[in-house]
């Protein structure tokens, strides 16, 4: 991929934020069953500012899904608040929701599975204006407005999504997020799906996007280099919580937490013995993955993954603090530096 530049044009962090979570913690089931069980989100918070894109990266059941449907209202809180725009949406209803869905939007990661086959791209993209009481005259001019500002031509409104490839389609996702407006939009691995050329000219549209509307993006994935490429802040998760967060460079050429290291080290790069390189570190680590390790039952999840462990770690939930550049939420941040 080339990369972008990050945009600079974001607003500073005491301003009000465009999205805001606070303390998220999320429980699936009911009744007792529910309250024994883990969380699957554990006191998460996080901002996002007009402008901003802030990635959540971790691996498979760390949680990112999980908090974008959150935030989208398609998973009740067990606990903390989701605001937008400073307006606490938390509890919002049904019909709170369709009016949210104007400044709120979210693009999926399948382009295969997230357009109806039976409807065509026109259909598709006006689907939301009718629904905000626009004539269809009107939506219709809207949808090819919007495909044409994401490099498509108008003239292919009548066409259905089995006609274009999987780059056009993801891009028909975008202008289906945008047509209405928004200001919020949760990406949810919405390249990954994508080759690494497709994927490339997909970031770059949304970069450009993003700077010229002012847009908040939420970018969910699972590797840190594709973070990299678009984001400007970085949240990493791990089993529901927060191991490490702050501007996305620093994150990845300093990580603070063993976790972070490693996923830096799993990151795909297109050399090969670079690559080999990667992957002989950290498997000298003795990491492991997560589905081969059980959650710790205290203190920081990553205890039985951790090289670093000690007893502290296990007794303890280490909270997040000031480590050269980052907030690491680890005992030992100077080890996990030199790792």
């Amino acid at each position: 991929m080339t990369a972008v530049a990050p945009s600079t044009s974001v607003v500073p962090q005491d301003g009000l934020a465009a999205l805001e979570v606070r303390d998220l913690v999320v429980r699936y089931g009911s009744g007792r069953k529910a309250r024994q069980a883990p969380p699957a989100i554990d006191g998460v918070s996080f901002r996002v500012a007009p402008g901003e894109t802030l990635g959540l990266v971790g691996e498979s059941g760390s949680g990112k899904s999980t908090i974008g449907k959150a935030v989208l209202g398609l998973q009740p809180p067990t606990s903390g608040t989701v605001l937008l725009h400073g307006r606490d949406i938390t509890k919002a209803s049904l019909k709170e929701r369709r009016t949210l869905a104007v400044d709120l939007r979210v693009v999926f990661q399948d382009p295969y599975s997230s357009l109806n086959p039976a409807r065509s791209i026109g259909q598709t993209l006006a689907e939301p204006l009718r629904l905000l009481g626009a004539s269809a005259a009107e939506a219709r001019r809207r949808a090819g407005a919007g495909l044409e500002s994401v490099g498509l031509p108008a003239d292919v409104i009548d066409r259905f999504p089995s006609q274009f490839s999987g780059g056009q389609r993801q891009r028909i996702a975008i202008a289906r997020a945008l047509v209405c407006d928004p200001k919020v939009v949760v990406l949810d691995e919405p390249v990954s799906a994508l080759d690494l050329s497709t994927q490339a000219t997909v970031l770059n549209l949304l970069a450009d996007l993003r700077d010229e509307r002012g847009l908040a993006f939420l970018f969910i994935a699972h590797d840190l280099g594709v973070v990299r490429f678009l984001a400007q802040r970085t949240v990493v998760l791990y089993r529901g919580q927060v191991m490490e967060e702050g501007p996305v460079a620093a994150v990845n050429e300093h990580p603070n937490h063993p976790y972070t290291v490693a996923l830096t080290m799993a990151a795909p790069v297109p050399r090969p013995a670079e690559q080999l390189a990667r992957r002989t570190a950290r498997e000298s680590l003795g990491i492991g993955s997560a589905g081969a390790a059980q959650p710790a039952a205290t203190g920081c999840p990553f205890v039985p993954r951790c090289p670093l462990a000690t007893e502290i770690c296990s007794a303890e939930r280490p909270p997040l603090r000031d480590v050269a550049g980052t907030r690491s939420a680890c005992h030992h941040p100077t080890e996990a530096a030199a790792l």
